[in-house]
């Protein structure tokens, strides 16, 4: 879910202008599970344009605290949500914590790795949301540990109904500060595709295992 769709607009404006995500429906990329896709998406680029980094600060705090309020600590999952939840938590004045994927085999063993306390209200930071399965390992880590998590918020979203199925089993509220529709609506009014190659990222969506490429 967006809250502000002007922001939404600005967000997906300034990842298509720094290529963050890229569209290209003639030349599908491929994704590690092998589907083929017209969208790649890497917003770990917005943290080499100080401009944007602030601005997408600025929108994951303000969303933060119309939300969910102000939480005790923030948790960024590994390895994209780790500088923006920095950036977060220092913009909010509180704790950072981050989540691996898994266990460390070594050391502590540590999967949350910063220092927290049982009962404190966390709020989750991603850069993207895909089927959200990762994003739910690290909530549940969380929970596992002790800690009320309150909610998740990343830049971006595929809008893929099992993300939405899965975040209201696990009863995890989630905001984005764009979306799938949103940017490729914005690429067609700023003229990064054209309105065939719209239709064909709406056909995507609705099944990118089965997608043909128009």
């Amino acid at each position: 879910m967006i809250l502000n769709n002007d922001n939404a607009l600005k967000v997906a404006e300034f990842l298509l202008q720094i290529k963050a995500i890229k569209l290209n429906v003639a030349e599908p990329f491929t994704w590690a599970s092998g589907i083929k896709s017209p969208i790649y998406c890497d917003n770990r680029i917005t943290l080499s344009y100080p401009n944007i980094r602030t601005f997408i600060r600025q929108k994951y705090t303000e969303t933060i605290l119309d939300t969910f309020g102000k939480p005790d600590v923030i948790a960024g999952v590994a390895t994209g949500g780790i500088a923006q939840g920095a950036l977060i938590a220092q913009d909010l004045g509180i704790p950072f914590i981050y989540v691996r994927s898994s266990a460390k085999e070594h050391g502590m063993g540590n999967q949350i790795e910063g220092y927290f306390e049982k009962e404190q209200t966390v709020v989750v930071i991603e850069d993207l949301l895909s089927t959200g399965g990762s994003s739910l390992k690290a909530v549940e880590a969380l929970r596992a540990a002790g800690c009320h998590v309150k909610g998740l918020v990343a830049i971006f979203t595929y809008d893929f109904p099992i993300a939405e199925e899965s975040f209201k089993a696990a009863s995890c509220p989630f905001y984005t500060l764009s979306n799938y529709d949103t940017l490729i609506d914005q690429a067609l009014d700023l003229n990064y595709i054209n309105k065939e190659d719209l239709k064909s990222l709406k056909k995507w969506r609705e099944n990118p295992s089965e997608w043909k490429k128009a």
